[in-house]
Formats: C-alpha cells, structure tokens, sequence
C-alpha cells in the first residue's frame, strides 16, 4: 500500500507550551487509521496541521505525495474534514446547506443526488428541516454528509461519534467501515471511544504529550493470539475441568472465583461452549487484552 499522508518532526509551539513534539507517523491509502490520545494530548493540533489551518512550528507533511505548504490547494481539493463540531448554516436546511458546501467545492450536485447522500447519513427525512432544529447527532451526521460532498479520496474525522447515541455510533460506525472498504476512501479518525476504534480502525497511533507513544497496526499491537481472558466462576470443578483438559495450556492463574487464561481471542466462544457443555456455571468471561487497557497503559503519567 501506498503512503497517503506522511508526517515527519512535526513540532508546534504555541509561546511556552509544546502541543506537537517531533511527531512523525505514515497512513496507508485505503486505511482507517486510529488517532488516539488523551485530551491535551495534541490529536487537534495535528489535525488542524494536516488541514493547513495552522502551521507548524518545524517539520514536513506530505499528503498525495505533495508537500502541503507547497500544494494547498491541490491537497485540500482531495480532502474532506470533519472538526469537531461541524460547521454549519443553522438557518439553512440541510439540503441547502449541501448545496451550499457543494457549490463551495466547485461541485455540480443533482438535487437526487444531494438526497442520495443524505439518506446514507439517515438524514433523508429531515433533508428539508432547519439545522437550528437538529440534535447534536444530527449535525454530526450532516457534518459528514458534507465532507464527503465533493467525494475526496482523503477523509480526516475528528470525533464522528460526538453527541450520538448507542444507535447511531453504530450507524457511524458502518459508515465509516463502507467508506473504506467498499468505497476505498483512506480515513483518519481521531477518537476518545476506544471499544469502537478497535472494530473499526486498521492501524492507530497513540500520542501523549505532543510525542509518539506507539505506532502500528491495531492486530499486531493487540496480538489477537495472546488475549488474556478472564472467567469468573462459582462452579468449584471449573479449575480441575480446565486442568485435566487442552486448556490447561493457557492457563495462567487461578485465584477464587477468578482464573485467568491466555488464548488466540477466536477461541474464546469454544472455551465458553466448553465450560457449559461441562456443567460449568459462567458468570462473566471476557477478553483483559482491548484497546482501552492497552491505551492506558501506554499512556501513564
């Protein structure tokens, strides 16, 4: 795959206060690549560095294989954004304001197609509604509907899920799954919900004080293979079962109720099939080894 952004020492400093430190990292095109760290951290100050809204104090960006100071325009005719809280017209509808940001992006748009695109944001039934009457979730919904508006090959998020609710993170969630692996748009999305960046991101960087922490694919630093998983049983024979069986193996601890096993995460439905087939009563069995422990981890003070 071939490199679509490519960051190398970028530094900003603002006075006395150092909000990016020597970062450098690459995304791959056609990947959701996760953008994860603490707030402060400097996920939006890199962003806004990405997008040319501010500009670094040191250090190069590269985007489409052009440097950005160099090639603005033409980076940011490929590019869609999404910050934050998107800007909209609130006293325009959202159809209009599609038309509006169309027109903003030298776009044609047919009025079908502007429908289109906002009933794949669920959005069709208010398509004609004033934004000032839309929920938070609601403009989150139509900010990417208009970043997608002059259909770039680049997509940069921050926050998607900001303001939605249980449904409609997960509507966001296959939006964002459909736009890189059906439509083969390239994705960086900054995010503080880290259960969803698991599903959804191919690689993620974590930074914590303006400075690289880790870099990599999210299978390779999570190494699905070597999940820690945790039983917690009132069943007395659940550790002789497990001791007399193939999984004893994996075992690693076994204190109480609680015994802790290392085992590749696709195994974990057969060893809980296993235990119920065996008369065992299973109280909780979950994987220890997600992306929420594996970012706290990394990013202790």
């Amino acid at each position: 795959m071939s490199p679509i952004i490519t960051v190398s020492n970028l530094t900003k400093d603002f006075k006395e206060v150092k909000a990016v430190d020597n970062l450098s990292f690459q995304v791959n095109e056609g990947e959701v690549y996760g953008f994860l760290g603490q707030n402060g951290a400097g996920k939006s100050t890199t962003i806004r560095m990405l997008l040319s809204l501010i500009e670094p104090t040191s250090g190069e960006i590269e985007i489409f294989g052009l440097n950005l100071k160099a090639h603005r325009k033409e980076i940011l005719k490929q590019t869609g954004a999404m910050i934050e809280r998107p800007d909209l017209y609130k006293y325009l509808t959202a159809f209009e304001n599609m038309k509006l940001f169309a027109r903003l992006s030298s776009v044609k748009l047919k009025d079908a197609t502007i429908k289109d695109q906002l009933a794949k944001v669920g959005l069709a039934d208010r398509a004609n509604s004033k934004v000032k009457t839309y929920s938070q979730g609601m403009k989150q919904r139509l900010g990417l509907a208009c970043a997608l508006v002059h259909n770039p090959g680049l997509l940069i998020l921050d926050e998607p899920s900001n303001g939605l609710d249980p449904q409609g993170i997960a509507d966001m969630r296959k939006m964002i799954q459909h736009l890189s692996k059906v439509e083969g748009k390239t994705l960086v999305v900054s995010s503080h919900l880290l259960s969803e960046m698991e599903m959804v991101a191919d690689s993620m960087l974590i930074i914590n004080k303006g400075r690289k922490v880790v870099e990599g694919s999210v299978s390779a630093l999570l190494n699905p293979e070597k999940t820690e998983v945790e039983l917690i049983t009132h069943s007395a024979n659940a550790l002789s079962f497990i001791q007399n069986s193939n999984w004893n193996q994996f075992l690693n601890q076994a204190v109480g109720e609680r015994i802790c096993l290392e085992i590749d995460k696709k195994c974990i439905p057969v060893f809980n099939k296993e235990l119920v087939e065996n008369g065992i009563e299973v109280q909780s069995l979950r994987p220890l080894h997600s992306l929420e422990e594996y970012f706290l981890s990394q990013t202790k003070a």
